[in-house]
Order: structure tokens, then C-alpha cells, then sequence
């Protein structure tokens, strides 16, 4: 038995990831790994849907039975509606992604704020980064943490920027900051919508933003996040567990906003 009460026999887990070549990256996976293993008993795999190696593909090869792949993925774009569906198949259970959960929003804060701590003072306005999609429906989660932050910071101007893909109704990230700039506010900040380092976190460090938050992958409710998506995939092991994990000490668990997160074990 492992400390969540998850049999031996429960399937096992597999992250699918987009992949970075960005030094740091792979800390802030094994991070999540680590967490994920510590509630498990035992590492979950990594398949990587772009510049590293093995592919989603070829971990379910090397696993050989059944497992459940939890996309590790902030938005429903190609990858997520497309890429994994194809590379998974009938071979494993494919759960939601991260896309729109309430978790997402509070990490989103809590990094902000933590970056703001080491900038010296809070921000007068703040920028959602995202990576930006150009398929149907690839943005929604974005704009929904957006929307859920902009409710955690009240008073605060948010907006929603893009690292790629933008264009007509979808700004990029330089260009909601100079829309804030231009309204008056000095102190603007960028509330980073991505989960790893890599060459989207690195133009954000440049960007000249007052304070600049960090990735989301090792935030501990992603961690969260995550196993609940696989429990409900593992379906027999899920339901017993659900409420000893809802019951675990964290303050920001309690937040209002994950609710959600509970919700969804439904």
C-alpha cells in the first residue's frame, strides 16, 4: 500500500509534457515527479511531446498494460485535442488536462505574489502570460485563469497576453503591458501562465515587467491537480482515496476558488 491506500495493482501514471531544452526545466518536472511519488509510492514516467526523449508512444511501449496519462498542459490546443489522443489511443486512459481548474489560478497568485516579495512591492496592474494558441477553443484556459485571478486580486487591472499566436483580439504580452503602461500604471507585473522554463519564460524575464512569476509545474496544488486527474482516470482506486487527499493540510487548498477541485471527483 502506498500512503494515499493505492494498491499495488493500481495503474501506472504517466505525465505527458511539452518538453524544453531550457536549462531548469527538467528540475521543475522531477519536482512534480517527486511530489507525485512521494503520495504514489513510486516515480511517474515522462513522455515528452516535444524536443526531449521518449515520447508518450514509446513510455506506454516500455509500460506494457494499462496506465493513465494525465496531460501536464495549461491549454486544450493541438497537443491536447490532437498529438495525445493519436499517440495514446486505446492503450491507456487519457485524462483532462490542467485547462481552466481553479488550482491553476491560486498558483498563479501564489507565485505572483512571491514575486513580488523579491521585486520590493505588489504591482499596480498584471499581465496573464500564456503561451498562446491558434486552435479553436486552445485559449480558454487561459482566459479563464484571467478571469479567476482578476477575482483574487480585486482591485488590480488583469489582463491576458500571449507568448506566440497573437493577433486580432489576443495581444501579445508586450502589448498588454504597454496598454496598462499607457493608462498609467507603473508597476506592472506578469503573472506567468506556463508551467516549465524555456524560451517563452526567458523573453518574460527581459520583458522589463516590475516582477516576473515563476513556472507552475512544481507549485504544489499543480501537484494537486494532477493526482486528482489521475485518481479519477485510475477510476477503481479513485473514489476511496478522494477524500484523504481532499483532507490534506494546506492552507491554500482552503481558498475558495478550489472548490472546483473537489468538484470534479463527481
Amino acid at each position: 500500500m502506498t500512503e494515499l491506500g493505492l494498491v499495488a495493482e493500481a495503474p501506472p501514471l504517466v505525465l505527458a509534457v511539452h518538453g524544453s531544452a531550457a536549462a531548469g526545466a527538467e528540475a521543475v518536472i522531477g519536482r512534480l515527479r517527486g511530489q507525485l511519488g512521494a503520495w504514489l509510492g513510486e516515480l511517474p514516467a515522462v513522455g515528452y511531446l516535444d524536443v526531449r526523449r521518449p515520447g508518450p508512444a514509446e513510455v506506454l511501449d516500455s509500460l506494457g498494460g494499462p496506465a493513465v496519462v494525465v496531460p501536464v498542459l495549461l491549454g486544450d490546443g493541438y497537443h491536447r485535442r490532437v498529438d495525445l489522443p493519436a499517440l495514446v489511443g486505446d492503450r491507456a486512459v487519457l485524462t483532462p488536462g490542467l485547462s481552466g481548474a481553479g488550482a491553476v489560478a491560486v498558483a498563479l497568485y501564489g507565485r505572483l505574489r512571491e514575486a513580488e516579495e523579491t521585486a520590493g512591492g505588489a504591482s499596480e496592474a498584471v499581465v496573464v502570460a500564456a503561451a498562446g494558441s491558434a486552435r479553436e477553443g486552445g485559449n480558454d484556459g487561459a482566459r479563464q485563469a484571467a478571469a479567476q485571478l482578476r477575482g483574487l486580486l480585486r482591485d488590480t487591472p488583469v489582463r491576458l497576453g500571449y507568448c506566440s499566436c497573437s493577433g486580432p483580439g489576443r495581444p501579445s504580452v508586450a502589448e498588454a503591458m504597454a496598454e496598462l503602461r499607457a493608462e498609467g500604471y507603473g508597476r506592472v507585473s506578469i503573472a506567468t501562465h506556463l508551467l516549465a522554463p524555456g524560451r517563452f519564460t526567458e523573453s518574460l524575464a527581459d520583458s522589463g515587467a516590475w516582477a516576473v512569476g515563476a513556472p507552475l509545474a512544481d507549485h504544489p496544488l499543480i501537484a494537486r491537480l494532477v493526482l486528482r486527474r489521475y485518481l479519477l482516470g485510475a477510476r477503481g482506486t479513485a473514489r476511496p482515496t478522494m477524500q484523504r487527499l481532499l483532507s490534506y493540510p494546506d492552507a491554500q487548498l482552503h481558498h475558495p476558488l478550489t472548490v472546483q477541485l473537489a468538484t470534479e471527483a463527481r
